[in-house]
């Protein structure tokens, strides 16, 4: 009996392939070491798609490691500390020692994972690409059956150098990430300071590139890649991995900025009528971010200045808002598009009760003018 237990011992190992044999489904996180917040700034990763994505893992009982290129403590991106999931992780020490503790990528063994997921943020366009212990991870991570690779937003961006032999990993797969569009419409300082182009680079490497409309959410799934285009496509993209790693996903409420892109989302496709989001939003306002709508309906304004019909969508995502938010450069401006629309006389009403309140009195008189020429 005695040789009969030391044999098996023995044989356990090699059957394992030096995994561990606990059976649980775990996940690497890596985010970029870029970022710095004093002496020289730099841009780091994103604090908001990290705890989304951390929450969506403990939540469907994954374990969870955290790794970056240098290891040790990693700065974010600006963030809203006040928002659900981020003060959920703020407030949890155990997740935050994980941040200022991070895997060095170089001391990181892919078997122990099933899957990988990358945040993005801009620190992530500076070092994920050149990292070359990330790039031999994520090599092993394509060549090893059934593991799962996935990222967010810039996230994607530590793809674009991988290759087995002379073929790049993302070669004939769809994927996705934060677009040029994207880039134009958001991008601060940091992005003429780019290496590249995210949608770029990644059409360079053979890949299939999709997207959504700018900030809506999408996610590109393809054999073993998981991708996800910006921030709010993080949950949904977090979700598809854990469904890869054949687990049902527990059962959650929608966050409230989660829940308006969604809203956006529905009413641009036509698959929700607009008096129906009227009704959505008047019997639950404060279960929607007012502010991220209005913001959202003044960027389509903004981008879609020569295509009537993208112009009314814009118009009339942020005339939902008009009842519950006021700022008088965006009501100027949606006064502006109206008149442009043909609609003088929404256009006039929202100009009236701006001189109600004797508020841009010299740009009203000057639009005014232009609407009578």
């Amino acid at each position: 009996m005695k040789r009969l237990i030391i044999s098996i011992l023995l044989i356990v190992p090699l059957l394992t392939n030096g995994q561990s044999t606990d059976q649980s489904s775990k996940v690497l996180i890596v985010v970029s070491s870029y970022g710095k917040s004093q002496g020289e700034v730099r841009p780091g990763y994103e604090f908001d798609e990290f705890a989304q994505a951390y929450l969506i893992f403990s939540q469907n009982g994954l374990k969870i490691d955290v790794a970056s290129p240098k290891g040790g403590q990693v700065e974010p991106d600006q963030f809203n500390p006040e928002k659900e999931y981020n003060k959920i992780v703020i407030e949890d020490t155990s997740i935050m020692t994980r941040l200022t503790n991070t895997i060095p990528t170089a001391s990181i063994n892919p078997l122990d994972y099933n899957a990988i997921y990358i945040i993005g943020g801009k620190g992530a366009m500076f070092d994920l690409p050149y990292d070359p212990s990330l790039q031999d991870l994520l090599l092993s991570f394509y060549q090893k059956e059934k593991a799962i690779i996935s990222s967010v937003c810039n996230g994607s961006a530590a793809f674009i150098n991988v290759k087995e032999g002379d073929n790049f990993i993302v070669e004939d797969h769809q994927i996705t990430g934060f677009c040029n569009l994207e880039e134009e419409l958001f991008g601060k300082k940091w992005v003429q300071e780019f290496p590249f182009k995210l949608e770029d680079k990644l059409k360079s490497r053979g890949a299939n590139f999709t997207q959504a409309d700018f900030m809506l959410s999408h996610v590109a799934v393809s054999d073993q890649f998981i991708t996800g285009q910006n921030p709010y496509s993080t949950t949904k993209s977090a979700l598809a991995v854990v469904k890869a790693l054949g687990i049902k996903p527990a059962e959650r409420s929608l966050y409230k900025d989660e829940r308006t892109i969604y809203l956006i989302q529905d009413i641009l496709a036509g698959s929700k009528k607009r008096s129906d989001a009227e009704k959505e939003l008047k019997r639950n306002e404060k279960a929607f971010d007012i502010e991220l709508m209005a913001l959202y309906g003044y960027y389509k304004m903004l981008s879609n200045q020569e295509d009537q019909i993208k112009l009314a969508n814009g118009v009339s995502i942020v005339e939902l808002t008009m009842p519950y938010f006021f700022n008088e450069n965006l009501q100027f401006t949606l006064a502006n598009n109206q008149f442009k629309l043909g609609n003088t006389k929404r256009a006039n009403e929202l100009l009236d009760e701006l001189i109600s309140k004797n508020l841009l009195v010299e740009e009203i008189e000057a639009l005014r003018k232009k609407m009578d020429d």
